[in-house]
């Protein structure tokens, strides 16, 4: 046999393969909304969908969220039909949306009377349902956004039904929970003078959603859309007729990532203020690495090394990390700390410092570089480093 047929040979057996690759599929069941998961027939879908895309394709059902989390970081499957944390993570990392089946809803955390604000929360008892749920990924960032983390509360309580914790708040058991704005709003109305909302979240995507990977072909997204939207029915999902808000996304993916939304003792500024600081004579810090920052800087700025080992959350641990280099700066001068934006945890976490040390004027500047630069404001480039 010759070699152009050899090659010919080979290209239609890739050919065929490719036409015959296997697709993987994940749904993913939300702890406290199982009925939804119960409806949902796992080898309907493989067949139903298969055909559709004439593919083979495999599903896998879990309750297991953490592992569907760890999954969308690492791209393990090529579809997840999953609550909207998992979708927003996955949406982080190389797929595109397909759509959700519920209208968006938001959620409230709701504490008794006597507590004032989501920071009066600190040290008290909340109870949330099960640690993988919507309730809980939603409690720890509206808490997150208050500066607070679970390591910050009495207690912590994790229990199966999540309108338990409005029972637990009128029988004085719990001191905080966070519960569907729905749910909340017909509960006042029986118990009102009980407890009430402290924090509401952003709209959440309700249902399921899906998402798929951006790197298949166009036309098996488009064949995968296509059979969400109107044949999933038979297999006992609710039809996609809901293409939720990516920015919907965005803000619950925020939640598990960002800094904070304030910061006790010091002063959140943008970066047309830090401008105006700086004008004023303010020292601004740059606490990113120093290939950062001779790569580019806000103008003026100076390094200050700062080596961060301990987590991204508001209850780091200050002695994991080196903030020697802060005192070398004059606390009697306003300050500013700057970082790589909201999902830098560095300038946050100076800042909690330098106001721990006592440091006149403290700000923060949560928007860091991204936001001056987005702000059409000029940056420094290839500055000597001033050295000790």
């Amino acid at each position: 046999m010759g070699k152009k047929n050899i090659c010919a040979l080979l290209l239609l057996a890739a050919a065929a393969g490719a036409a015959q690759a296997e697709l993987s599929a994940v749904v993913a069941l939300e702890p406290t909304s199982k009925k939804d998961g119960l409806m949902l027939s796992r080898q309907g879908m493989q067949n139903g969908l298969g055909k559709a895309v004439g593919q083979r394709v495999t599903v896998t059902t879990t309750e297991d969220l953490a592992d569907v989390m760890r999954a969308t970081r690492s791209g393990e499957y090529d579809i997840f039909i999953a609550p909207a944390q998992v979708a927003a993570s996955a949406l982080l990392r190389g797929y595109e949306l397909v759509g959700s089946t519920d209208q968006a809803e938001q959620y409230v955390l709701v504490g008794r009377q006597r507590i004032g604000s989501p920071e009066a929360v600190k040290g008290g008892k909340l109870y949330l349902p099960q640690q993988d749920s919507i309730y809980t990924y939603m409690a720890r960032g509206m808490l997150n956004a208050s500066g607070l983390s679970f390591k910050d509360l009495g207690a912590v309580q994790h229990e199966r039904y999540p309108q338990a914790g409005l029972t637990a708040l009128y029988l004085g058991v719990s001191d905080a929970t966070v519960v569907r704005t729905r749910d909340w709003n017909e509960w006042e109305k029986q118990y009102g003078g009980i407890a009430k909302v402290l924090a509401t979240s952003t709209p959440v995507p309700g249902g399921f959603s899906v998402v798929v990977r951006k790197d298949l072909p166009a036309e098996t997204r488009a064949k995968v859309a296509t059979w969400f939207s109107s044949s999933g029915t038979a297999m006992g999902l609710k039809p996609l007729a809901v293409h939720a808000e990516l920015i919907e996304y965005k803000k619950v993916a925020e939640l598990g990532l960002f800094t904070p939304t304030h910061l006790p003792g010091a002063k959140l500024v943008t970066a047309k203020d830090v401008e105006q600081l700086a004008a004023r004579g303010a020292v601004i810090v740059d606490t990113r690495t120093e290939k950062e920052y001779s790569a580019k800087h806000i103008p003026g700025a100076i390094f200050v090394p700062y080596r961060e080992k301990s987590l991204k959350d508001v209850a780091f641990e200050v002695e994991k990390d080196d903030f020697s280099a802060l005192e070398k700066l004059d606390k009697n001068k306003p300050t500013v700390f700057s970082c790589n934006g909201a999902e830098c945890w560095k300038s946050y976490k100076a800042s909690r410092v330098a106001v721990s040390k006592g440091f006149k004027e403290v700000y923060w500047f949560r928007g860091g570089l991204p936001e001056w630069e987005a702000s059409g404001l000029t940056v420094a480039k290839d500055v000597l480093l001033a050295k000790d």
